[in-house]
């Protein structure tokens, strides 16, 4: 009792599954929810932009001003293109989705693929980029960046495990915390350089540990280098369009202002920041020492000012918290995945509070896992964190396409200049991020980009067993070709009276024989079915009628709160109550086991489990082979069908 009083007190009461629609968000806490990550990229992406250049000195480093400028550019591209897919395909997903609709399932799972290490790899760099934050503040706090990362991440994770709309609650101050510092970084800036009230600059502008000369030359392919370092400032820009079934009604209109909201802002702050750094005196430190942006902060504000310190605080709440943009997404796209059958079924289900609790476990743990492998150092990460960004973003853009291009097959389709500017805009996007995509394999391939590169077809080798898993497990289970033919009738002259209940949630061969086990011992036979999914109620209601089983009573008991053993139990009682003398009602579960028995031939075995609160009998069928054309797959026969 004890353990369960301080569960609720973490995480809170269970949520009615009735209140899902009441836990959706608004645009104001969705822009804080699902833009924390883009938004907070600002204040990594240009000295991701300074630390490439600087080798070819520090008169290179003036490049990043167009630099960011062509990144704004392909960022808007981008944008529109997530855009149209929010209004195509309001039930999310994402690129999973485009792709695996309009290129097919190999591409979709690779997209997939992409999609959930990128949304690892945004915690991992987020919280540490948001520890650098702290330490550049605190540098005496250098020796535990781990413990202090790890810290965060289990605190964003119970945040979320309390639900998306009191998460959202919470992750609003932060964000907007921060768009309010940033702004005014960039006003406050523009001001004294209008003034003239701006510290001399070095040499170059920009400076970086006092080397001045060139290590190397500035050519094309540096300069690709420092367009696809910076190109950071567009991940997260996929999440609203993951995540439109959390926005209040109308869910696809919601989601694509908040976009346009969250695109606007990203590109205000990304081409200022970008901006004071050409023109206040700064260092790029490759190892260590102060972030560009504190330093332009310091700048701007001066050191140990109130509105530093605002500022450094608000960076450190932003990164460590943007990984909540991860937390929202990670589980919906792992859920949808989930439910085509490749990733395990335990992610489809909603924990106590209307959230993927398993997801959100998952995603914690992994990201853990990163944060100590590379030391919670984020320019160690970031090489690894734009390549899955953009494979998604082509296969994304690429499939929105295929999208257009079907529309010419709809009866009335007339080929107008806005359908032609959207295939020719998704065209050219998915062109320039497959080009972004290359360069970042090449450029960043030893330093850590193979690792993706690897891992993704890793996690699509594992989707695709899991897959094949439930795919022969629904082949042991189906009733195909099988004719329903009612109950069958006991060879035993005198039935058991005891109330005998077994679990339904579905029909199939496994629980049509244990509905049979029953009906073979007892005169006193019920089927149960627990309402946690109501779509599947359905089902199981209209299956009930058609295998004719409507002269044994099916009972449908509520659930709310998706549990499975309070309204059993409550259920047990009440039947208990009912019968004469009170004889306690055996439970009937069907279980379902594959044994390889022989080599290159399987066996099913549906099992009757008979179970009851004060004690337990197990009871096993013995299988029977079907018939010849099923050799090789033999499968316990369902005695229900014939």
């Amino acid at each position: 009792m004890g353990n369960f009083s301080i569960r609720r007190t973490i995480i809170g009461e269970p949520l009615a599954t009735s209140q899902v629609s009441h836990q959706r968000l608004s645009k104001f806490k969705a822009l804080a929810v699902f833009s924390s990550d883009a938004l907070s990229s600002t204040s990594y992406a240009t000295e991701a932009i300074l630390l490439v250049l600087v080798a070819a000195g520090t008169g290179a480093l003036a490049i990043s001003w167009p630099v960011a400028l062509g990144i704004v550019a392909l960022m808007l591209v981008v944008a529109f293109s997530y855009y149209q897919t929010v209004h195509a395909y309001p039930n999310g997903g994402g690129a999973y989705i485009v792709s695996k609709d309009n290129l097919g399932t190999w591409p979709g799972l690779v997209a997939a693929a992409s999609l959930l290490i990128d949304y690892i790899l945004t915690v991992a760099v987020s919280v540490s980029a948001g520890v650098a934050a702290l330490t550049s503040a605190f540098p005496e706090l250098e020796p535990n960046r781990v413990p202090i990362a790890i810290i965060i991440v289990a605190f964003i994770t119970v945040m979320n495990l309390r639900g998306v709309k009191e998460s959202g609650t919470f992750f609003s101050i932060p964000t907007y915390a921060f768009i309010v510092g940033i702004m005014l970084m960039i006003v406050w800036g523009l001001i004294r350089m209008v003034t003239g009230n701006v510290p001399a600059p070095l040499e170059g502008q920009v400076v970086t540990d006092g080397v001045i000369q060139a290590s190397e030359s500035l050519t094309l392919f540096i300069i690709l280098r420092a367009f696809s370092a910076g190109c950071t400032a567009l991940t997260g820009i996929e999440a609203i369009s993951n995540g439109i079934p959390a926005f209040k009604t109308p869910e696809s209109k919601n989601a694509g202002q908040t976009l346009i909201i969250m695109v606007a802002m990203l590109s205000t702050m990304f081409i200022g920041i970008t901006f004071l750094a050409n023109h206040y005196p700064i260092e790029v430190h490759a190892h260590g020492g102060p972030t560009v942006l504190s330093q332009i902060n310091a700048e701007v504000f001066g050191q140990n000012t109130p509105l530093f310190y605002y500022l450094q605080f608000a960076t450190l709440f932003i990164l460590s918290l943007a990984a909540n943009t991860a937390y929202a997404d990670f589980p919906r796209l792992a859920s949808l995945i989930a439910k085509d059958r490749y990733l395990p079924r335990q992610l489809t289900n909603f924990g106590d509070r209307l959230v993927y609790s398993n997801g959100i476990i998952l995603l914690a743990i992994v990201a853990c896992v990163m944060i100590a492998l590379f030391n919670a150092e984020e320019h160690n990460l970031l090489p690894l964190y734009a390549v899955g960004v953009f494979l998604g973003f082509t296969l994304s853009q690429t499939g929105m396409v295929v999208h257009w291009l079907k529309e010419r097959n709809k009866e009335g389709f007339k080929a107008d200049n806005t359908w032609r500017f959207k295939l020719g805009m998704n065209g050219f996007g998915a062109f320039c991020t497959f080009t972004v995509s290359l360069v970042l394999m090449v450029t960043k391939f030893t330093e850590g980009a193979w690792l993706v590169i690897v891992a993704i077809p890793l996690v699509v080798g594992v989707m695709v067993v899991i897959h094949r898993h439930y795919n022969e497990v629904a082949a042991s289970l189906t009733l195909d070709g099988l004719v329903p033919t009612g109950p069958r009738t006991s060879r035993l002259k005198d039935l058991n009276h005891t109330p005998m209940v077994v679990m339904m949630n579905s029909i199939n061969r496994c629980s049509l024989q244990a509905l049979d086990y029953a009906l073979q011992i007892s005169d006193n036979v019920r089927a149960l079915a627990i309402a946690v999914e109501p779509e599947q109620i359905d089902v199981l209601r209209k299956r009930w009628s058609e295998w004719k089983l409507d002269s044994i009573p099916l009972d449908i008991i509520e659930s709310p709160f998706r549990n499975i053993s309070e309204p059993l139990i409550q259920y047990l009682h009440t039947r208990d109550e009912a019968t004469a003398n009170h004889i306690p009602t055996m439970v009937v579960v069907p279980e379902f086991g594959r044994v390889r028995a022989l080599p290159h031939r399987r066996h099913a075995l549906s099992a009757g489990r008979g179970r009851h609160r004060r004690g337990a009998t197990g009871h096993r069928l013995t299988p029977r082979p079907l018939p010849p054309k099923h050799t090789g797959a033999a499968y316990a026969w369902p005695p229900l069908c014939r």
